[in-house]
């Protein structure tokens, strides 16, 4: 009989209850296995971000035992540059080889202790520039649910917890234990795209001053070829200023800025409709189905498929 893989679980201070249970819940439907531990850096009960704590069985020697480690999150009031000691000592105490997995915030830990050095990483999506700033060594992507380096494991935001167990328990034993785990935690087994899917990129207010006012023209006609210098007349500018302003303002291009929004308002129309894809298309300018595949695969990493199945649960027959 093969031996049982020890997943050990790193309870920190803050940790949200739902992540971390993920690593029990998902592993502990395969058959016998995986064994979970679950310790903290003392042995004592951990707080959590909810009204309660939570009593481990172990102190930080089961971390010496571990063939995978997890590291899931918590509280990013709790998040800082340099961790506790006593944290990045039971890290260290980890045998060389042991598989490393960090959900969410769970990455700041990792990248504190200098396991992350010169390693592609994610986290949240929302705390992306706060990582890039405090750990410029560590290849961040902020646009993925997980990234697999081998023998490190990173994931984004709370349920992408899910999805970094499924995969790891897919390399260990195939796809067909995968997906019967996923059944039985009625999730799917392997999620489209990345966190980009996720994340809100609001429309600035519109004003009477500065690139505003082409903002809202364009959006009243996304349906329409909007040109750069029909942009720029809206604004009363000439070309080179509007799109020096326009930067300045919204951080990116005019035209990047026009693609996204003509994306954004596929995907509402993906969510609330039935139309099909080609005249979603042309509602939004698109020259058609084909343009629109590209370009909500590049922003988002799904088909419209893909991303109407996810968020409306339903298959259309005209896509």
């Amino acid at each position: 009989m093969a031996r049982v893989h020890r997943v050990v679980v790193l309870a920190l201070d803050g940790a949200y209850p739902f992540d971390l249970g993920i690593p029990s819940r998902v592993f502990g439907d395969v058959d016998g296995r995986y064994e979970v531990l679950t310790c903290s850096v003392d042995g004592l009960p951990v707080r959590t971000n909810s009204d309660f704590s939570i009593t481990v069985e172990h102190g930080p020697e089961v971390l010496r035992t571990a063939d995978t480690v997890v590291v899931p999150p918590f509280v990013t009031t709790a998040v800082t540059r340099e961790m506790p000691p006593a944290v990045l000592a039971a890290l260290a105490s980890v045998r060389p080889g042991t598989r490393l997995v960090s959900i969410c915030t769970g990455a700041f830990v990792l990248a504190a202790a200098g396991l992350l050095d010169g390693r592609p990483a994610t986290t949240h999506w929302a705390l992306a520039d706060l990582f890039r700033a405090w750990y410029p060594q560590v290849a961040l992507d902020p646009d993925v649910l997980f990234i697999d380096d081998g023998d490190v494991l990173t994931s984004a935001g709370a349920a992408s917890g899910l999805d970094v167990c499924l995969h790891i328990i897919r390399k260990d034993h195939g796809s067909e234990v995968a997906n019967q785990v996923a059944r039985m935690c009625v999730v799917p087994p392997w999620r489209d795209g990345g966190q980009a899917q996720f994340i809100q990129y609001p429309v600035p207010e519109a004003t009477n001053s500065g690139t505003a006012p082409s903002r809202q023209w364009a959006l009243e006609n996304l349906h329409e070829p909007v040109t750069l210098t029909e942009l720029a007349e809206q604004s009363h500018m000439s070309l080179r200023t509007f799109a020096r302003r326009f930067t300045e303002e919204v951080g990116m291009s005019p035209g990047r800025w026009l693609i996204r929004q003509r994306v954004d308002r596929a995907r509402h129309l993906l969510e609330t409709t039935d139309l099909a894809v080609d005249d979603i298309a042309g509602q939004v300018g698109f020259g058609g189905g084909s343009s629109l595949r590209e370009h909500l695969h590049a922003a988002i990493g799904v088909t419209p498929l893909a991303y109407r199945r996810t968020f409306r649960g339903v298959r259309s027959p005209t896509h």
